[in-house]
């Protein structure tokens, strides 16, 4: 099979390379899946897991991607819950071969059903962006009706979701991002917008639920902006400095087969819609990890055509 594997971690993102790789063993309770449709996270060649397996031992030439949508071709022995032909989508783990290649190994209990009427293109969009804003938003912050949350990133993967759940919670949603990005924001359901490089942030004032998925400088700014009893949640790196009178949350995303089919529900229903910026072919993955996000959304990687 046709796969993208990275072997030097020195060589970064100019180490991805499309090659051929064995066709995957299925492990007990994994499943095989044909993959349609994948996703990544730009970072995630610096993640430990992408170069070592959970014993810490070497396990390159790696296989990057860990959000995917196809279908079932073959179960691993003790497998329930699936079956060979159905259409499905979720994770894969971080520490084995990832969505990057024309066929994976997932544990079954990672994935979940996916309706017929939702685009593989689509559904790769949810995995990992969907289940990171609603447990950052619910999980972690517990954003309730009536708060008012701050959503760093707002037209990104992430940050696009989060803005349509908070908004359904019943929530204030300020947005942040790029100029570019402040109509896309605010057609999502934001009723303000901050331009990060040009607007002040004096006139945010104090909300209850910080969501951030940019670090940095925004995350260190923001602490000042939780009001007391509020939640800072980060997915970008552990806060530095907690806000004064409320707390700080870092977290990594964890998988959920029953959210993951609640989020397919919702966009089924239309009211939920992940926003997918480019889809792109396999062998074009490198210049996809390379490119900067030049229009809203999350890119996709195109692996399988038609079923």
């Amino acid at each position: 099979m046709r796969a993208i594997t990275i072997q030097d971690r020195a060589a970064g993102i100019g180490g991805l390379t499309l090659t051929d790789l064995p066709y995957p063993h299925a492990a007990e309770n994994d499943v095989i899946v044909r993959v349609h449709a994948a996703g990544f996270t730009p970072g995630e060649l610096d993640w430990p897991a992408t170069w070592t397996d959970r014993t810490g031992r070497d396990r390159t030439p790696s296989v990057p991607g860990h959000e995917l949508s196809g279908v079932v071709v073959e179960l691993g022995y003790g497998t329930t819950g699936l079956t060979v032909g159905q259409r499905v989508f979720g994770l894969s783990d971080w520490a084995r071969n990832g969505s990057l290649a024309e066929y994976t190994a997932v544990e079954a209990r990672n994935l979940a059903p996916l309706a017929a009427d939702i685009d593989h293109t689509v559904a790769a969009a949810l995995p990992i962006s969907g289940l990171t804003a609603w447990q950052g938003l619910f999980d972690h912050a517990g954003l309730t009706t009536g708060q008012t949350v701050l959503i760093h990133g707002a037209a990104g993967g992430v940050g696009s979701i989060a803005v349509q759940l908070a908004r359904e919670a019943g929530a204030q949603v300020i947005g942040t991002g790029r100029a570019g990005d402040r109509d896309v924001v605010l057609d999502l359901g934001a009723q303000s917008f901050l331009d990060l490089a040009a607007d002040p942030w004096d006139g945010i004032g104090e909300v209850d639920v910080v969501l951030d998925v940019v670090g940095g400088d925004v995350l260190e700014r923001s602490t000042a902006l939780v009001r007391p009893g509020g939640t800072l949640v980060t997915i970008a790196a552990p806060p530095a400095v907690q806000p004064a009178n409320g707390r700080a949350v870092f977290f990594v995303v964890e998988p959920d087969r029953a959210r993951l089919a609640d989020l397919a529900r919702r966009v089924r229903d239309g009211r939920l819609k992940p926003l997918v910026g480019a889809v792109r072919p396999l062998a074009e993955t490198a210049e996809a990890f390379t490119r900067r996000r030049r229009v809203p959304g999350k890119t996709i990687i195109q692996v399988h055509g038609a079923e």
